[in-house]
């Protein structure tokens, strides 16, 4: 009980955010998803550094099938969010297989390309991921030294909300 005193007014917030940055069309479904689970998410990885599949893993099936939806109820097919899901999770898949990632850091980026709706959520989420883990890597880097690990599925929703942001505000 303890927990959703905090969680659930972020995920409220979240996904007010998602509402007004993307409106009320089928597209928005994979970002209120996110929106739900972000804060437990985020919780579990600063503590255990994983990011579990149960949460995971629906945001795959939630963005496929809010993608399948957008282009019965538009006529026009979801690129943005087909490449991007692909793009982002590729990437990140990359950096796994050399040892930088983990593979929940691969499927969440997965979900959060199917969940980027626009051109601008799409480049501007794993840009800012980048920058805010890559500043706080840094002083990691320097306070403890080498071999730290950084959980990265909080900077990847944190890249995610503030591509919203951007979005909302263009």
């Amino acid at each position: 009980m303890r927990r959703i005193g905090w969680q659930l007014p972020l995920t409220l917030a979240f996904g007010m955010l998602a509402w007004v940055a993307i409106g009320p069309v089928v597209a928005a479904i994979p970002a209120i998803y996110v929106a739900a689970v972000a804060p437990e998410l985020s919780r579990i990885d600063l503590a255990e550094h994983r990011l579990p599949n149960r949460l995971v893993v629906p945001g795959l099936v939630v963005g496929l099938l809010a993608a399948a939806g957008s282009w019965v109820t538009t006529g026009n097919p979801p690129v943005v969010p087909l490449v991007a899901s692909a793009a982002y999770g590729g990437a990140l898949l990359l950096l796994a297989l050399g040892g930088g990632m983990g593979m929940g850091d691969v499927k969440l980026a997965t979900v959060l390309g199917l969940a980027s709706p626009t051109v601008t959520v799409a480049l501007t989420s794993p840009l800012l991921a980048f920058l805010l883990g890559g500043v706080v890597a840094l002083v990691v880097l320097i306070v403890r030294g080498r071999g730290a690990r950084i959980p990265f599925g909080p900077f990847l929703l944190a890249g995610y909300f503030g591509a919203l942001v951007v979005a909302a505000v263009l």
